[in-house]
């Protein structure tokens, strides 16, 4: 049985039914999860109806009267199985962050008050920004540094204020000022890594993680610590959850161009664990992601000699060419151009034979993969003809 539902009673940017109808200066009347993450998320700051610019301090006010109208017409259908909602709670303010916050350092109140945020931050978007801005981000980062500096600290406490600073989404301006507050942060998260019995901890550390080393300067990537990388690969090597292993190929796909951190991630153990995942035929996008990170440890001696010396390396890699995506093509030509570059041993020539790299970059030359990657291929050709030639595999150009 089909309900009508009156369309005033729709919020005009997705169509659902209003659970707490708010009005903007513009008149027009909106759902609050939908215009906050539309204004605080999306960051659009207009009118979504009347394309009317709005002001980021843009006043929210609550329609009561509508909301009860809907409450009214939910009871009215609750036979054909309309479910009426609770009265919406109204949204925090900055003085009740504080005030929690200043709680929290009354001995045996912190998880009560972690508990407190948590159903703050999780309650709206408007929630969340209203915690950001009221310093919660520096408090609970302080709590993960308290967990790395005493060993006897409560994890519990550890596990709840990364799993709140996940919910956040903290913004890049915020997220620039915690690690020039604590330059010890990172560090921070990887101690975490290596010491929580929570899993779920290790997910939430990885992906702040990962927002952080998107935004800070490459003069603070320089100084990754190689125990964090370290924590990161255990995270791929564990295969914790596929929203974990993008993150962890991220953030090294970002630590790596800057400084030294190619070789403390191949000191890590990066390139067997990917190498391993490759072996796992990943969906596209995670197989991308790998293919760029080990590009990128290819730029380094030890990282190509790894690849080499792993009984799967070349072949997996070689295997990725002309099979996933034009993306991974063009990263796999690239990891074996290098190799065939700059770590070309006899033996390493007859393996790239062997396990069909030399065929596949014959066939990248005959199909639409880009003219980069087909100038790459024919490089490696050409600078190795004299000892492929005679393969009756291999047809040159």
């Amino acid at each position: 049985m089909e309900i009508e539902v009156p369309s005033y009673f729709l919020c005009p940017i997705t169509l659902q039914l209003m659970r707490d109808p708010v009005t903007l200066a513009t008149g027009i009347t909106y759902d609050r999860e939908s215009i906050e993450r539309w204004m605080f998320t999306e960051k659009h700051w207009t009118c979504p109806v009347t394309k009317q610019e709005l002001p980021e301090n843009e006043l929210i006010t609550p329609n009561h009267t509508l909301r009860r109208l809907i409450q009214a017409w939910c009871t009215v259908n609750a036979s054909a199985g309309v479910e009426r909602f609770p009265t919406p709670r109204p949204p925090v303010n900055k003085s009740e962050i504080l005030q929690i916050i200043g709680e929290a350092q009354k001995p045996q109140a912190l998880m009560e008050c972690l508990r407190r945020l948590r159903m703050i931050v999780l309650d709206s978007e408007r929630n969340r920004r209203c915690v950001e801005e009221s310093g919660a981000v520096e408090f609970l980062a302080s709590i993960v540094d308290d967990f790395r500096e005493k060993e006897e600290e409560e994890e519990g406490a550890c596990d709840e204020a990364l799993y709140i600073l996940h919910c956040i989404h903290v913004s890049e301006q915020g997220l620039i000022k915690l690690i020039s507050n604590n330059g010890g942060f990172i560090e921070s998260l990887g101690v975490v890594m290596s010491r929580t019995t929570n899993y779920q901890t290790r997910v939430h550390a990885v992906l702040i993680l990962k927002s952080l080393v998107e935004v800070i300067a490459p003069v603070r990537l320089m100084a990754v610590q190689e125990e964090v990388l370290r924590e990161v690969v255990k995270v791929l090597s564990d295969q914790v959850s596929c929203q974990a292993t993008k993150a962890a190929l991220k953030v090294i796909a970002e630590v790596c161009p800057w400084g030294r951190n190619r070789i403390k991630a191949v000191k890590a153990g990066a390139v067997p664990v990917l190498i391993e995942l490759l072996l796992e035929e990943p969906e596209k996008r995670e197989c991308e992601m790998i293919l760029v990170v080990l590009e990128l440890l290819c730029c380094c001696a030890e990282g190509r000699a790894e690849v080499v010396g792993h009984a799967a390396g070349i072949a997996v890699v070689s295997k990725k060419v002309l099979r996933v995506s034009h993306s991974a093509t063009n990263r796999a030509v690239r990891v074996l151009y290098l190799i065939a570059k700059y770590a070309a041993a006899p033996a390493v020539l007859q393996e790239m034979l062997q396990v069909g790299a030399v065929s596949k970059l014959c066939s990248v030359l005959q199909v639409d993969c880009g003219m980069k990657t087909k100038e790459k291929a024919l490089e490696i050709l050409k600078v190795h003809y004299r000892v492929w030639k005679n393969s009756p595999c291999v047809t040159y150009p």
